[in-house]
């Protein structure tokens, strides 16, 4: 995940707001989910002896793809998901989280507490925060955006390509002048459909986009070099630079395999350029490899399943697609008088060496501006009646600015003030219930007494702000599980 700027299309604010579902063209899809996905295998992560290994060192993971797809096998599909399709740190970081920013010398800032376990008392849980800096929209930088456009034959159900289409219409409502947008499509080939084009000239650009039409094979890595290729020619110094690839990932021409496109992006994102990799369809989404693209090229990675989904990703969250921090690593030292054993919750395939921490060639995740990203670890405590008096951890934290090659590094540390489950504070309450769901629904061995109605009472006695009722949806989805 490093840089890759082309931003898909933030801009698209108030013009969602005020679309009807008819305006969008489409329907919610209620069809059965079909087999044949493609998911990575997830080993999930064992506790660890603070005697034996007193750091733990991982990357941040700023995407949410493996909630909406979660979301999509459930409401849609009327099963649970499987296994590989959950990945625990994307469903808690699908939600927005009110943390603080106060920090104007870093743009990132930090919080943590620690609280007792809810779904084991004998254990404490551990909540990590970041924050990304706000920026707002009239000091937003000019843009230069490709879109790489899948239009091969898998790409032609409605709940793919027509998707996509009404997705990028609505974000060049909100182009601005000193914006610029291509579009590259790949089928059997990569085809220039518009040439990088003012966003001043909106009529041309949606002409492009409704001119698509599906059929062919995938050569998806050609795409990819198209994409880029026309990226750095119009690349925007100081600016935001950003390649946005729509796909189902169902890879066919030229090199397709998933470490032969992780190779190809690797060779690509150290030019300035971010990447978005948005997600569709079901029955041959190759998640797999789309989870990987992102995560190897500077990038964020989404699944888009519903209108409001849409919304989301295009306008709700748009300050997502500027950078502020790249490579940012977590480092996390356990004080051996307060921990006997930790367990980081998630980011399996996120995991770093500890001498990968300060390699500032080692690549690693990305966060946007006002994204929140969290990481919970449960805890066994130690015996030592005097835990309030030293820190329970520390964190490391290293990030580069979007533009540089050198890691700055942050530090905090955390103390146990003893609180329960139900002192601890709503963000703690809210991502611990996201958590205690993905281990009912994964059937984790450390689930212990989670089950959905203790998630229901917590998320009961949270008070976050959910403008979107995306929070409010989450209950729903859990009761929707448990009837399953």
């Amino acid at each position: 995940m490093k840089t890759k700027k082309i931003i898909l299309g933030l801009f698209v604010i108030g013009l969602l707001h005020s679309c009807t579902e008819e305006d969008l063209e489409f329907s919610n899809f209620s069809d059965p989910v079909l087999s044949g996905d493609t998911y990575s295998e997830i080993e999930e992560n064992p506790f660890v002896q603070v005697s034996e290994q007193p750091i733990s060192t991982f990357s941040i993971d700023a995407d949410g793809a493996s909630y909406a797809n979660v979301r999509r096998f459930i409401q849609q599909g009327n099963q649970l998901p499987p296994k590989g399709a959950i990945r625990t740190e994307e469903l808690i970081n699908y939600f927005n989280l009110d943390y603080e920013y106060s920090d104007p010398a870093h743009p990132i800032a930090l919080n943590g507490e620690v609280s007792q376990c809810p779904w084991n008392l004998d254990n404490k849980l551990i909540r990590i925060g970041i924050k990304g800096k706000p920026i707002p929209q009239n000091e937003l930088p000019p843009s230069n955006f490709v879109f790489l456009i899948d239009v091969s034959g898998s790409m032609g159900s409605e709940d793919k390509l027509e998707l996509l289409k009404n997705g990028f219409k609505l974000f060049v409502d909100r182009l601005q002048p000193t914006d610029k947008i291509a579009i590259v499509t790949y089928a059997g080939s990569a085809g220039v459909v518009l040439e990088s084009t003012s966003g001043e000239n909106k009529t041309a650009i949606k002409d492009a986009i409704d001119a698509l039409g599906s059929g062919g094979s995938t050569a998806g890595a050609e795409g990819i070099i198209t994409a880029y290729e026309i990226a750095q020619q119009n690349f925007i110094a100081g600016g935001n630079n950003r390649v946005i690839i729509g796909t189902d990932g169902d890879f066919n021409v030229g090199p397709s395999s998933q470490e032969e496109l992780v190779a190809l992006i690797e060779e690509k994102r150290d030019n300035g350029i971010f990447l978005t990799v948005l997600g569709v369809g079901r029955g041959n989404l190759n998640d797999a490899a789309l989870e990987q693209i992102a995560n190897n090229g500077n990038g964020t990675y989404e699944y888009i399943d519903n209108i409001e989904q849409l919304r989301k990703v295009f306008i709700y969250d748009f300050s997502k697609f500027f950078t502020v921090a790249k490579d940012v690593k977590v480092q996390v030292e356990f004080n051996i008088e307060n921990v006997k054993a930790y367990r980081l919750i998630g980011y399996e395939n996120r995991l770093l060496n500890q001498q990968d921490f300060e390699d500032d060639n080692e690549d690693a995740g990305e966060i946007g501006a006002n994204q929140n990203v969290t990481a919970l670890y449960e805890i066994v405590p130690e015996n030592n009646s005097n835990y309030e008096a030293v820190p329970t951890f520390s964190i490391d934290f290293r990030y580069k600015n979007p533009d540089a090659e050198t890691s700055i590094p942050l530090n905090l540390e955390v103390f146990d003030e003893g609180k329960s489950f139900a002192e601890s504070t709503d963000f703690m309450k809210f991502t611990a219930s996201v958590a205690s769901f993905s281990m009912i629904i994964t059937n984790s061995q450390y689930k212990e007494t989670s089950n959905y109605d203790d998630i229901i009472n917590w998320l009961d006695s949270v008070n976050l702000s959910d403008e979107h009722n995306f929070k409010e949806e989450f209950k729903s989805l859990v009761n929707r599980a448990k009837d399953l």
